[in-house]
């Protein structure tokens, strides 16, 4: 059932309207403010954390209990596929990359990081770090909008895929600074394992070469981010020039997310071939 969902997962995403309807995190982010404010809770954070995180995904996993036993399972499949669409990333990430695009195409460098630093949150102190900035947010995005996401599901089912969203927006969007580093401590933790299967994809649908030297002094490297090590496995990997101004530019962009596509097929076949051999 877990690739199948994911195969809906993928066409739902591009073809139907329906991620912008199930992704609405409005009332659990009214949770999060009300209960970062309690004053007995915010001297706690992993208090906050089994509340805001422990209890929902316990609450998901008891549904799932009483389901599957129905009608063959058919009954949860719904819910899984519920869930994936709401745990993947939020927004459209190749249309939020638009207005950069357009400007970086032109060279406008201030236009550019006008609308990088609108649109993307990024800032930089010339064009050839926004490019690269605008590269490194591009891979980063794709990895935790997408592939972090369906490796959890795949691996431990709709309750893992859930937590690490849960935590991804405790600490994207929490107030208090020991519940977000607590959430960052736990999603840095979600995101050793796939962000290395990651860059051996890349390997192999990229530069081998160049992905593997970089693997070799970063494979057990705990302290890095899954930004940085996605950043420089798929600059090396994708062959990226050093950045221009202009369609040269712009091309590099296209060219990740060529590199992109390709790992992404990598992963759904290996799933697939998972799936017939289980």
């Amino acid at each position: 059932m877990s690739f199948l969902v994911l195969l809906l997962a993928v066409w739902i995403e591009k073809f139907s309207a329906l991620r912008q309807r199930v992704q609405r995190d409005g009332a659990w982010l009214g949770q999060l403010a009300r209960l970062e404010t309690n004053p007995r809770l915010a001297a706690h954070p992993w208090w906050l954390l089994a509340l805001l995180v422990l209890l929902p995904v316990a609450l998901l996993g008891l549904l799932l209990m009483v389901l599957q036993p129905v009608a063959y399972g058919l009954l949860a499949l719904p819910v899984h596929l519920l869930v994936v669409i709401y745990a993947l990333g939020r927004g459209d990430l190749l249309a939020g990359l638009g207005p950069f695009r357009d400007a970086w195409r032109r060279e406008d460098l201030q236009a550019a990081a006008h609308v990088a630093k609108r649109d993307l949150e990024i800032s930089a102190d010339s064009g050839e770090q926004l490019l690269e900035s605008v590269q490194g947010y591009l891979l980063w995005q794709a990895f935790q909008s997408f592939f972090a996401v369906i490796f959890w599901y795949f691996l431990l089912g709709p309750v893992a895929a859930l937590s690490y969203r849960l935590l991804a927006l405790a600490a994207e969007q929490g107030k208090n600074a020991a519940l977000v580093e607590r959430a960052a401590q736990l999603r840095h933790a979600f995101d050793w394992l796939p962000v290395r299967l990651l860059a051996a994809s890349f390997a192999l649908v990229g530069n081998f070469v160049a992905v593997s030297r970089v693997m070799l002094h970063e494979l057990l490297n705990w302290p890095i981010s899954a930004a940085q090590l996605v950043e420089k496995v798929g600059l090396v990997g994708g062959e990226i020039p050093p950045p221009q101004a202009g369609p040269e530019g712009i091309n590099s962009l296209d060219r990740i997310w060529e590199l992109l596509l390709r790992a992404a097929v990598l992963w759904y076949a290996g799933f697939a071939l998972w799936t017939v051999l289980a």
